[in-house]
């Protein structure tokens, strides 16, 4: 089968050296791509905004299957307008509806889903552009600190966690009295302040079964100790600690079950990935937000992990047999060390030559912001490289995968220093006994 990848960053070069390791794979284009991922495929220089070029490539190709990395095209509705296609008949996505994407293209939607279905989560209000008064009369009625959220897509920075009320006042200000987010912040959110360490668990479902993927915790903030402003995600590790097979089955029953169920009922047809941002409350999950694709950088984390055949449970999507498929799991740890330009996630300069991949050994080094110049590979974005490694155990995936990010150099690197560091002292995640939040109470 002929497959389009669709996406340029670090999860699109982790998906693209897994889907090449299948011999179920006749050839792989991936659109755009970037100089990582011309090693497992064929870059096509497509914008994937451009709906009648996508279809043109699609057919001339013969696409069999179109997987999605990022979420804004499932949120655009490239699925729907794939199969509402006479001529694209037939094409699997993997990749839910606009209606499904919308998990994650609005918090509002999903906190409400969430609440119909049981599933627990921090309480919350919503408010629009012209009820900014009444937003910060709100914040008497709440206690500091204050999680405040765009409701829609804001390329990681629609969510503000503000230590008091005068913050917290200037934040609402901000995204419903201006234009900084634009329309993602036409709503946003007040909720309430959870505590405890938090993990990502993944799915991928046909839209009637579903398979649990290894679990990750990634790093978001800029700066060692989890300080400065929130990026991308600086690095994760897999599996963690304080997820073990206790608390997974709770998220299985409690947060992954009800949600398939949940959508099946709401007649909303949802196949592909799904990512649950989760806080551990004492012991039990509670979801802080869904994406609808994989996660990044805990992709680099997790698909080296999975021994399973990834195209075989993609044909388990296309065929409805997902239930027929089995997961396997490497039972060693990784980590995932992200090696960034100097300044990000603020201004940063580009261009710089990278040298030192061939060094790499016993690991894998996924390319997100880079180019080619004249031959050359350079950095290209405020995320430029990810290193993967394994270990035997936590300790050991962190030391190799930093030994080996220390051969890797370019002008304005940077990188944080203490991935996984937090679990190696406590790997209960220092889990804070705090009162659960009744779910459904608004």
């Amino acid at each position: 089968m002929n497959v389009l990848l669709i996406g340029s960053g670090g999860r699109e070069h982790a998906l693209a050296w897994k889907l090449a390791q299948s011999t179920l794979l006749d050839e792989l284009y991936i659109a755009p791509g970037n100089p990582g991922t011309i090693r497992h495929g064929r870059n096509v220089d497509v914008d994937v905004k451009d709906h009648l070029a996508l279809r043109q490539l699609i057919i001339d190709k013969r696409i069999g299957m179109v997987v999605v990395g990022p979420e804004a095209p499932l949120v655009d509705g490239l699925h729907d307008r794939i199969a509402a296609d006479p001529q694209l008949k037939g094409v699997t996505v993997i990749g839910p509806t606009a209606a499904g994407a919308r998990l994650e293209g609005s918090k509002e939607f999903a906190k409400e889903f969430m609440l119909r279905h049981n599933i627990p989560t921090a309480p919350f209000r919503a408010f629009g552009r012209d009820e900014l008064k009444e937003a910060i009369a709100f914040l008497a009625h709440a206690e500091a600190p204050y999680v405040i959220k765009a409701d829609g897509l804001a390329q990681g920075k629609g969510v503000v966690i503000a230590k008091d009320r005068n913050e917290a006042e200037g934040t609402l200000k901000d995204m419903l009295g201006g234009n900084a987010l634009g329309q993602a912040s036409d709503r946003v959110l007040i909720e309430r302040h959870l505590t405890g360490p938090e993990v990502s668990a993944f799915l991928i479902t046909d839209g009637e079964a579903f398979k649990m993927l290894p679990s990750a915790k990634d790093y978001k903030r800029i700066g060692d100790g989890d300080t400065g402003p929130n990026t991308g995600g600086m690095g994760a590790i897999s599996p963690v600690p304080f997820a073990d097979k206790e608390f997974m089955d709770k998220v299985h029953d409690r947060v992954a079950l009800p949600t398939i169920r949940g959508l099946q009922n709401e007649g909303i047809h949802y196949q592909g990935f799904l990512y649950m941002g989760l806080m551990n409350v004492g012991g039990d999950p509670y979801v802080i937000e869904y994406n609808v694709r994989l996660g990044d950088p805990e992709a680099q984390a997790i698909l080296p992990r999975l021994r399973s055949d990834l195209m075989d449970l993609f044909e388990g999507i296309a065929t409805n047999t997902l239930s027929e498929r089995h997961v396997d799991v490497d039972d060693r740890s990784s980590a995932t060390v992200v090696l960034a330009s100097d300044g990000y996630p603020g201004k940063y300069e580009s261009g710089k030559p990278i040298v030192g991949l061939e060094m790499v050994q016993g690991a894998l080094a996924f390319q997100s912001g880079t180019a080619l110049e004249n031959g050359r590979l350079v950095t290209k974005g405020g995320r430029v490289l990810a290193v993967t490694a394994f270990g035997k155990d936590l300790e050991h995936a962190i030391l190799h995968a930093y030994a080996n990010a220390a051969l890797i150099d370019y002008e304005g690197k940077t990188h944080r220093t203490d991935i996984g560091h937090d679990l190696l002292r406590n790997p209960a995640g220092k889990v804070a006994v705090a009162a659960a939040p009744k779910t459904g109470v608004k």
